[in-house]
């Protein structure tokens, strides 16, 4: 299994299938068998993106308040799962349970809107997508092999509250996002890795 990240939480996973979260600024590819969304802000929504992946039999998994636009651009309406948080979605090839990502004190992400994560099980292997969102109670009883959680602050945790969740959580492998484009400075993925447990793989992919 690969992991990129591209920009922001802008996310490929290449394995027996290939997966993406969020997708932004990835060039015409049509290699998208499954596309996830987290919630529709510009940096996590894109149509251009979107048309620039899917093929067509591309899975689409997202809250409800994004499928009027995917039907728009002609996304066939039997190819979308419809998420809320607290629920679980069995795929052919993968097991989903979707996290609620919400701000514990600013109004960027409200508990109400119920925008997601996901916990993914695929090729053996648990991965956690936050989506934006602050180390809440709900995320803090995740367990999964792979975490990958923003750190940029403003919209999201920042670096040292990414920190604290990750090595709540004790993943093998964390993997910072959400910095370095909109909000947060590259520097702070160094910061964030210095605060991570030892034992906890820290990779950093966006480097500029």
């Amino acid at each position: 299994m690969k992991i990129t990240v591209n920009k922001q939480s802008s996310i490929r996973i290449k394995g027996s299938k290939t997966i993406y979260i969020d997708p932004l600024d990835y060039g015409a590819k049509h290699d998208a068998d499954y596309l996830f969304i987290t919630h529709p802000h510009w940096d996590h929504f894109s149509l251009v993106s979107i048309l620039e992946l899917r093929k067509e039999d591309t899975v689409f998994i997202t809250p409800k308040d994004l499928v009027e636009e995917l039907l728009n651009v002609g996304i066939n309406e039997e190819y979308i799962y419809v998420v809320k948080p607290n629920e679980n979605l069995v795929l052919k090839s993968m097991e989903i349970k979707t996290i609620p990502a919400y701000n514990l004190k600013s109004k960027y992400h409200l508990k109400s809107q119920n925008w997601v994560g996901y916990l993914i099980d695929f090729d053996g292997f648990k991965l956690y997508i936050t989506g934006d969102t602050d180390a809440t109670k709900e995320a803090l009883k995740v367990k999964c092999d792979v975490l990958l959680l923003p750190i940029g602050g403003t919209y999201t945790m920042d670096y040292e509250q990414a920190a604290f969740l990750t090595n709540e959580i004790k993943p093998q492998k964390v993997i910072p996002t959400h910095y370095g484009f909109a909000v947060g400075k590259i520097e702070d993925a160094l910061k964030f890795k210095k605060l991570v447990n030892k034992d906890i793989k820290c990779e950093i992919l966006i480097r500029k």
